[in-house]
């Protein structure tokens, strides 16, 4: 598969991920019914540069809302897309990625 393809399917899946969301809330389901109890915005994110270009990291165990993401993660095999942003698990297990999603023309992240 290439990049083109790949990144044509991250869309689909954010895109489908959106109706969920938006689906939910008509419907008036709580956050913790939820699939994402956890905020990003509490977990401490480090700034990195990797081979692919800028990233941001963090290995925060104690803060529950990392515990909620890692969670949700291993649910979703070590990868998965939310709010424009792209998350993965490293190979120690408990370490956590992100990095804004690209969208094609070369403009990065979604809201």
């Amino acid at each position: 598969m290439d990049e083109k393809d790949r990144e044509a399917i991250l869309d689909f899946c954010s895109a489908l991920e959106a109706a969920c969301v938006k689906l939910k809330r008509e419907l008036d389901v709580s956050p913790d019914q939820t699939r994402h109890s956890w905020d990003p915005n509490k977990i401490p994110w480090v700034d990195k540069q990797g081979d692919k270009g800028p990233f941001q990291m963090s290995e925060d165990v104690n803060n529950l809302e990392f515990k909620a993401m890692l969670k949700n993660l291993n649910e979703h095999k070590g990868k998965m897309s939310r709010d424009g942003k792209f998350y993965w698990i490293f190979t120690n297990g408990t370490t956590v990625g992100r990095k804004d999603l690209k969208r094609k023309g070369g403009k990065n992240g979604r809201c």
